[in-house]
């Protein structure tokens, strides 16, 4: 289902995470849960895995798992803050060790001046580390873009672990 490089980012992660002692929770926007299908098509995840959000509709990326509704007018809900409060809410709302979030802009509607289609945000958020934000400018159509948004978080995962 996945391409040998998404595989392979995701099996490092699990590498990762298994050898640090510690479980990993997903929350996705734009991405829809492939952050996590990404990983769970590797053998042993369930192990590692132990849960992911889905916040699709605007309200519920806009403040779900506890981001303020102030910080995503502010900021929009495809934004740096608004990933970092996702990343940090995975930590709050389970009992993994490391939270993967992503926002963005698929396409082929949506975006803005500022972040235009393409554009994703990637966290990771780490008990007892800072919360690490990167934006991203990914091209290609709509599933092109949500690939890649999955092999950065994985890629920013594999740095924090």
């Amino acid at each position: 289902m996945f391409p040998e490089q998404t595989k392979s980012l995701a099996a490092k992660v699990l590498d990762g995470a298994r050898a640090a002692g510690i479980r990993i929770t997903t929350v996705e926007t734009v991405t829809s849960g492939l952050v996590a299908a990404a990983m769970t098509s590797v053998s042993g995840a369930s192990s590692i895995v132990e849960r992911g959000f889905i916040l699709y509709h605007d309200s519920a990326k806009a403040t779900g798992l506890g981001v303020s509704e102030e910080v995503s007018r502010t900021h929009g809900a495809v934004s740096a803050p608004v990933t970092q409060g996702l990343a940090e809410g995975g930590l709050t709302n389970s009992t993994a060790g490391l939270s993967i979030s992503v926002t963005g802009y698929a396409g082929p509607t949506g975006g803005n001046e500022r972040d235009p289609v393409g554009t994703c945000y990637v966290a990771v958020a780490r008990t007892g580390h800072d919360t690490v934000v990167e934006r991203h400018s990914c091209e290609g159509d709509r599933d092109a873009v949500r690939l890649a948004a999955v092999n950065a978080a994985l890629s920013l995962a594999i740095a924090q672990l």
